[in-house]
């Protein structure tokens, strides 16, 4: 991954980003090339040392299948928008500016474990469901389907977990751009209102480099 400094962002903010991540792309080199699937996982820090990303795939997917050469690979993503130089206040003043796209992603790497397993695939799927379940006035629950339906749609997934061994996460969000700028991407997202806008522009304004210099006086 291309990384400029201004964009690496710290811990705390790619473990947010795991902890929050919707569907992700899970890719594995094979014997018969690059595959690839989107699914979505949860992120577990207490599995191994640096944590591990699960989940699972139907059962007819043979990824799940076919024996992994090396690393496998999950791009995680966070929001992302287009920025047009004309929210710059610097335009006005010498236009020497250009578009750009602000985004969040992160490169996850580790050892693809398969799990063949019902019990493990219903406690992945409980935990996954209970995340995005969360928010809504009557939450859906497993144990609210019938338990001879579950059963066969268990034996019809595999489990699949992604053991992690490094994280590369880039944070691009105009950091590298002076205040005033960084205010006019804020601003100019806020109000155009795009799907998406509202996520990035908090992310611009929370990952500022004033934003990060008032947080370490703050401690």
């Amino acid at each position: 991954m291309y990384l400029p400094k201004h964009f690496v962002p710290d811990e705390d903010a790619v473990r947010e980003l795991l902890a929050h991540q919707g569907a992700s792309d899970l890719i594995t080199m094979t014997s018969e090339g690059l595959v690839a699937t989107a699914l979505p996982f949860e992120y577990d820090p207490e599995s191994g040392e640096q944590g591990a990303l699960i989940g699972h795939m139907a059962r007819g997917n043979d990824q799940w299948s076919r024996p992994a050469h090396g690393e496998a690979m999950v791009i995680v993503r966070g929001p992302e928008a287009y920025v047009t130089p004309s929210w710059y206040p610097a335009k006005q003043e010498h236009h020497r500016v250009v578009p750009t796209w602000n985004y969040i992603t992160a490169h996850v790497y580790g050892q693809l474990v398969v799990h063949d397993d019902p019990a493990w695939i219903e406690s992945q799927i409980r935990r996954l469901t209970d995340r995005h379940e969360a928010g809504n006035a009557e939450p859906w629950s497993v144990d609210q389907a019938p338990a001879k339906f579950v059963e066969r749609q268990l034996r019809a997934i595999v489990g699949v977990e992604v053991v992690i061994s490094r994280v590369e996460a880039k944070f691009k969000l105009s950091q590298n751009q002076p205040q005033g700028n960084i205010e006019g991407v804020v601003a100019g997202l806020e109000a155009r209102g795009r799907a998406g806008d509202s996520a990035v522009a908090a992310a611009v304004r929370a990952h500022a480099p004033h934003a990060a210099r008032a947080g370490r006086r703050e401690h």
